[in-house]
């Protein structure tokens, strides 16, 4: 991952923490704020996002069901917590950016459909998908074998997430041993919250401590729990978590790991209610962007091109159910 390329994206978002220190920039079009001793990315912040557009491809287009190529518009689901690089609020402090919203948006260009945006709780995106509220949703969705049972899934990016600890702290994450007796946050409803509890549980018949796992669903909370000594770790995203080393300056990686647990590499998908009928027209827009490189200049945008994928998956295996 390219870390450099993913500093300052989301100024509005750490600045409400205190942990950044905003400065003047003329040019609205770019970052307003950098941090202490790093240089200005450069990279688009505002509102105006001069956002790469991509342009309808009839054959693909034609495997979108009727009553929607009718409608004209794609409803698609994102979370409206802040989690920069992969979606966040602009300077204006209302308007959607990240790397989500980009591949979403070239993704329904394909489609030539209209994008049709609404942001909910991360939880409640699964609740829109079951009563048709969203047509897709692309908000950093793990494939896991349990989802494979309600939803349908088009793959776009690589999942990886990561240990994140108060700088200086010396330790190390690659097992469950290493988080025994540690207080650990993460956001509730995520494969996060998922490994991290099946960790705790092997602790436990290994007869060391439980993880005391925490729950924070805005990462500005955990940004403060974290620097003040209420967490020793985070468990999150690996572009997020990248973007708030980079950034702040205050904590550091100290282990990571797939999103889909060990011997599995996760994998990150639009995601649609099964046999909405929409997932061949997904994967094939996804393939189509990766074709003609509009997908790999977005994620070169973001700082994620390690987390590129060379092809779109329909429905491949996913995190294994949890042994019961």
């Amino acid at each position: 991952m390219s870390v450099r390329r993913s500093i300052t994206l989301a100024i509005a978002t750490l600045t409400a923490t205190g942990l950044l220190t905003a400065c003047g920039n003329p040019d609205a079009s770019t970052d307003v704020a950098a941090p202490k001793g790093k240089k200005d990315t450069g990279i688009n912040i505002s509102p105006d996002q001069d956002r790469l557009r991509g342009k309808k491809v009839d054959a693909i287009a034609a495997l979108v069901p009727e009553d929607i190529r009718k409608r004209g518009t794609l409803k698609v689901g994102a979370s409206a917590d802040g989690s920069p690089p992969l979606g966040f609020f602009a300077t204006d402090d209302k308007t959607r950016i990240g790397s989500e919203i980009d591949i979403a948006t070239l993704l329904v260009d394909t489609l030539g459909l209209k994008p049709q945006f609404e942001q909910v709780s991360w939880e409640n995106l699964f609740v829109g998908l079951d009563s048709s509220k969203f047509d897709a949703v692309l908000s950093n969705v793990t494939v896991t074998e349990e989802r494979k049972e309600k939803y349908d899934f088009a793959t776009y990016r690589l999942d990886n997430i990561a240990f994140e600890a108060k700088k200086g702290s010396g330790w190390k994450v690659s097992g469950p041993e290493d988080v025994a007796g540690k207080t650990v946050s993460v956001s509730s409803g995520t494969n996060q919250e998922k490994i991290l509890v099946e960790w705790s549980e092997e602790n436990v018949k290994a007869g060391r401590k439980p993880v005391d796992i925490k729950y924070f669903q805005k990462d500005t909370d955990y940004y403060l729990a974290l620097q003040s000594g209420r967490i020793d770790l985070h468990l999150g995203p690996s572009p997020s978590a990248a973007y708030h080393v980079e950034s702040a300056g205050q904590s550091e990686i100290v282990g990571q790991i797939s999103g889909a647990g060990g011997g599995l590499q996760g994998k990150i998908a639009a995601t649609t209610k099964k046999d909405s009928g929409l997932v061949k027209a997904y994967a094939a827009a996804i393939n189509h962007i990766i074709e003609d490189g509009s997908y790999g200049k977005v994620l070169e945008r973001w700082g994620l091109s390690g987390e590129a994928v060379e092809k779109s998956e329909i429905n491949p295996p996913g995190l294994p159910k949890t042994k019961s």
